[in-house]
């Protein structure tokens, strides 16, 4: 009952599958913002945007646990130690900076602006590309960028 009350932002932070096709219907904010890992399921995440409530995904908004592991992994190699300011201010970069690259390119489909290469993630012509087909997308083209530029073995 509590995801179905009337709020601006929805904060799903504790488990998997909270929001599903059986209560996404209810849903009463205008932007959902996944904290938790896959909190909401692939029918739910396409009735939210039918509805217009906008979906941070995970993979974008729960990344930073992953990110610092990163540079503990980091530090480790390179026989570093980081305080903490410095962690928070290189992951505060890393965060805002992934939020403004998938924002830009989903701004891209508002104004009508979408190159020809993205224009595949539009199912429809009209249709917006949800902020979880951009990021992965934009993921997608990275890893797709790293293995030409590095080959299949490191």
């Amino acid at each position: 009952e509590i995801l179905e009350l009337e709020c601006d932002i929805l904060i799903p932070a504790a488990m998997e599958n909270q929001i599903h096709d059986g209560n996404a219907r209810n849903i009463n904010a205008k932007v959902v913002v996944e904290a938790a890992n896959d909190p909401t399921t692939a029918e739910a995440d396409k009735i939210l945007s039918e509805r217009g409530i906008y979906l941070l995904p995970d993979i974008m908004v729960n990344a930073g646990g992953v990110t610092v592991s990163y540079f503990e992994w980091v530090q480790n190699q390179t026989n570093q130690q980081w305080d903490l300011e410095q962690v928070n201010s290189r992951l505060q970069k890393r965060m805002y900076t992934v939020m403004d690259v998938v924002f830009s390119r989903w701004q891209k489909f508002v104004v009508g602006e979408a190159q020809s290469s993205d224009e595949n993630l539009a199912a429809e012509e009209g249709e917006k590309p949800s902020f979880r087909s951009i990021a992965l997308s934009i993921a997608i083209e990275r890893v797709a960028s790293a293995t030409l530029m590095r080959g299949i073995w490191p």
